[in-house]
């Protein structure tokens, strides 16, 4: 029996974020890197990426988004993983059954977008006029494509 929601289109959120690492992980070798998933041990990095001579590595950490609109949810601790310079985030949209979309983005921009952006958030009134309360949620979006497709940000060659 197929796990895919027949009344949304969308199968469930493990297996989005599973289709979504080893969609980045095949997008990277295709690009000709070293492409390594980890076995969920290594905190924080989904996929442990070098170039073909293994001179620059990089960790990724991916988050899967099953519309097909460039915006992700977040949680909180995005805002306060360790402050390494070579981890990345691919954001993928997975676009139903059409062509996924990938989004790069450093940590340290994701993460400052993030905490602008839930600042901003916090700052306006709610539906009506009250101060909004505080949650472990964040989104992150890219509305404009900034980061589509910048394979070039991992500094891999």
């Amino acid at each position: 029996m197929p796990t895919r929601s027949r009344a949304k289109g969308k199968i469930s959120p493990g297996l989005a974020g599973t289709a979504g690492e080893y969609l980045v992980a095949g997008e990277l070798s295709r690009r000709g890197y070293i492409a390594s998933i980890t076995l969920r041990n290594a905190r924080g990095i989904d996929i442990l990426v070098s170039d073909e001579n293994a001179r620059r590595s990089v960790g990724i950490q991916v988050k899967t988004s099953q519309g097909e609109k460039p915006v992700w949810i977040l949680s909180q601790k995005v805002e306060s993983m360790d402050a390494a310079e070579n981890l990345f985030f691919v954001l993928v949209v997975l676009n139903g059954l059409g062509a996924p979309a990938y989004h790069i983005v450093p940590r340290q921009e994701l993460v400052r977008t993030v905490s602008a952006s839930h600042r901003r958030f916090l700052a306006e009134p709610g539906k009506r006029g009250q101060a909004r309360a505080d949650s472990s949620i964040r989104k992150f979006s890219d509305p404009d494509g900034r980061f589509r497709d910048r394979w070039d940000l991992l500094g891999l060659g």
